[in-house]
């Protein structure tokens, strides 16, 4: 049994550190690029409104998740995790099926991605986040 548990902390840890790597260099490069950014949302037809709030508010959210799952809130952090990615999700979804101009508002290496690459890219994280959720139901970390 406490081998499994090891096992499962492992993945947990794993998966968490790739999360932290991702929404921080996401984050980050989001403000480097601040400009860029801000253009992208304003072009967004579903964001377009939001895009002064959107332009702080979505790398400051990637941040304070990042920092989440340095904390003893790990398990937390993994819930944000999944809770972010669904929702990015959602709007890359709705942006292909009902949007005839598709800007994307990634950071990085990120916005090399066409649409549909970016979406697998986020199936493929909500599924990370998943399967570390479960895996962390063992672990004693408070949430």
């Amino acid at each position: 049994m406490k081998g499994h548990q090891k096992h499962s902390n492992l993945i947990t840890e794993i998966i968490s550190m790739l999360f932290l790597l991702l929404f921080v260099y996401a984050a980050v490069s989001k403000l480097l690029d601040y400009q860029k950014f801000k253009i992208q949302l304003v072009q967004s037809p579903l964001l377009a409104t939001y895009a002064s709030i959107l332009v702080w508010f979505i790398p400051t959210l990637e941040l304070i998740i990042a920092m989440i799952l340095l904390s003893k809130y790990k398990s937390l952090g993994l819930k944000l995790c999944l809770g972010l990615m669904i929702v990015f999700t959602i709007y890359i979804w709705y942006t292909l099926n009902y949007s005839d101009y598709i800007p994307c508002s990634c950071g990085g290496i990120i916005s090399d991605l066409n649409w549909t690459e970016h979406l697998i890219f986020n199936l493929f994280w909500i599924v990370f986040a998943i399967i570390a959720i479960s895996t962390n139901k063992g672990a004693k970390h408070t949430t």
